[in-house]
């Protein structure tokens, strides 16, 4: 599967995908496998104590964010990360997987709307894939 192309600015600087730790790469490319919409990364690491990057997604339906979630849970069990906790599964509104480091959130398009982590953390540098 091809990789989708992404930039984030920081400061004027333009920072590649090869930048973000491997699990956060390999994180987001499940979620986009499995047709994760809007897949966003916000870098915490100066912002905050509890992690160093958030990333946000939605899917269409409770099945998608299912899918979504197992596939990416599968994909990082591969590489030797289980997620320290996960929350939302049974509502399957927003799935939240907490690997220490990182924490992936995905939405119902409805939630995401709602919580607005991307305007909560808004200070933060984002990478964004189109």
């Amino acid at each position: 599967m091809k990789e989708k192309n992404f930039s984030m600015t920081i400061n004027n600087l333009i920072l590649s995908k090869r930048s973000l730790p491997q699990p956060v790469r390999l994180a987001v490319k499940s979620a986009l496998a499995k047709k994760g919409g809007e897949v966003i990364v916000l870098k915490l690491s100066e912002l905050t104590s509890f992690t160093d990057y958030f990333i946000i997604m939605h899917g269409q339906s409770n099945r998608q964010i299912m899918a979504i979630y197992e596939h990416i849970e599968s994909e990082l069990k591969k590489i030797g990360r289980r997620p320290l906790g996960v929350e939302g599964v049974a509502n399957a509104e927003w799935v939240l997987m907490d690997y220490g480091d990182f924490i992936v959130h995905i939405f119902s398009r409805e939630a995401r709307d709602y919580y607005s982590l991307e305007k909560l953390w808004g200070d933060a540098p984002q990478a964004t894939w189109k």
